[in-house]
C-alpha cells in the first residue's frame, strides 16, 4: 500500500479563498481585518516566516502592519509598543515572531498581548480556554493539523491518536484538540522508553519533535494517518520532516509531505484566527 498524500498546499488555497470572501464581507460592513507582525533582530528564518505571513495577508484581504526592530530593542520598549497595538482598533491580531533576542522574556511578551488579539494562541489564557473546552484562539500549527486530518474523512471518535512531542506550541495543544474530537490520546516524548510500542497501535500519529526519522515504517500501523510537523534538513541539505517519508508512505494510509503539508496550513490558520478576531469585534 502507498499512502495518499494529504496536500497542505491545496487545502490552504481552498481555505484562503474562503477567508478572502469573509474578509470582503467584513470590509463591506466597514471593518478591515488587521494583523500587526513584529520582528525583532536579524534571524534569517524568522524573516522568511514573516514575509510569508505578510504575503498571506495580501492574498486574503487582511490589512497587515509589519514592524521590524533592531536586536538591541529593549524589552520595555517592545512591551510599550504591544500595549499601543492592543489599544489600536484597526488591529485585530498581534503576532511577535519568535525567537526573540535573549534579553527579552518571550512569555512576558506573549502575556502582554491582549487575549482578544492573541491570534497565535500562545497565552496562558488561550491555553486555559483550550484545556477547558472554551471558545478561543487555537495555536495555528495544531489547528492546521486538525484541518488536515479532517480531509481524510476519518471520524476521530474512539480512534487512538499518538502525539510525539510535548511542546507548549504544538504537542500539548495538539493532544487537547484530538481529545476534544473524542480520540483516545497518548503523548510520547524524550522520556518515553519505546515510542514504537505506542505508535504501532495508533490510528493517527502526529510527529512534532524537530528530529529526523523519529517515526519509521516499522513503528506505524498499516493504514494510519501520519501528520509530520517537523522541519529539518537531511544530509543533502534538503527540507525534511520528523518522519521517514519514503518508508512510512508504504505503510500508512495517509501522510503529509514536507514541504507542502503542515507548513502552509500554519500560516493559513493564522489568517483564520485574525479574521475571527475581527468578526468578534
Amino acid at each position: 500500500m502507498t499512502a495518499q498524500l494529504i496536500d497542505g498546499n491545496a487545502l490552504s488555497r481552498q481555505l484562503r479563498t474562503d477567508i478572502a470572501v469573509r474578509a470582503a464581507a467584513l470590509k463591506a460592513r466597514g471593518v478591515t481585518p488587521g494583523l500587526a507582525v513584529i520582528l525583532v533582530g536579524e534571524d534569517p528564518a524568522s524573516a522568511v516566516y514573516v514575509r510569508n505571513k505578510i504575503k498571506a495577508c495580501n492574498e486574503t484581504g487582511i490589512h497587515s502592519v509589519f514592524e521590524k526592530y533592531d536586536a538591541m530593542l529593549s524589552e520595555a520598549d517592545l512591551l510599550t509598543r504591544i500595549k499601543a497595538l492592543n489599544d489600536d482598533p484597526s488591529i485585530h491580531g498581534i503576532l511577535v515572531q519568535m525567537p526573540l533576542p535573549k534579553h527579552i522574556h518571550p512569555q512576558r511578551v506573549i502575556e502582554t498581548i491582549s487575549t482578544a488579539k492573541d491570534v497565535d494562541g500562545y497565552s496562558v489564557q488561550s491555553a486555559g480556554d483550550l484545556m477547558a473546552g472554551l471558545p478561543g484562539f487555537r495555536p495555528c500549527t495544531p489547528y492546521g493539523c486538525m484541518k488536515l486530518i479532517e480531509t481524510t474523512g476519518i471520524n476521530l471518535k474512539g480512534k487512538h491518536a499518538v502525539v510525539i512531542g510535548r511542546s507548549n506550541t504544538v504537542g500539548k495543544p495538539m493532544a487537547l484538540l484530538l481529545l476534544q474530537a473524542n480520540a483516545t490520546v497518548t503523548i510520547c516524548h524524550s522520556g518515553t522508553p519505546d515510542i514504537g510500542a505506542f505508535t504501532r497501535q495508533a490510528d493517527v500519529v502526529v510527529a512534532a519533535v524537530g528530529r529526523r526519522n523519529v517515526l519509521t515504517a516499522n513503528m506505524v500501523k498499516p493504514g494510519a494517518v501520519v501528520i509530520d510537523v517537523g522541519m529539518n534538513r537531511n544530509d543533502e541539505g534538503k527540507l525534511c520532516g520528523d518522519v521517514d517519508f519514503a518508508g512510512v508512505k508504504e505503510v500508512a494510509g495517509w501522510i503529509t509531505p514536507v514541504p507542502g503539508g503542515v507548513g502552509p496550513m500554519t500560516i493559513t490558520m493564522l489568517m483564520v484566527n485574525t479574521l475571527e478576531a475581527a468578526e468578534r469585534r
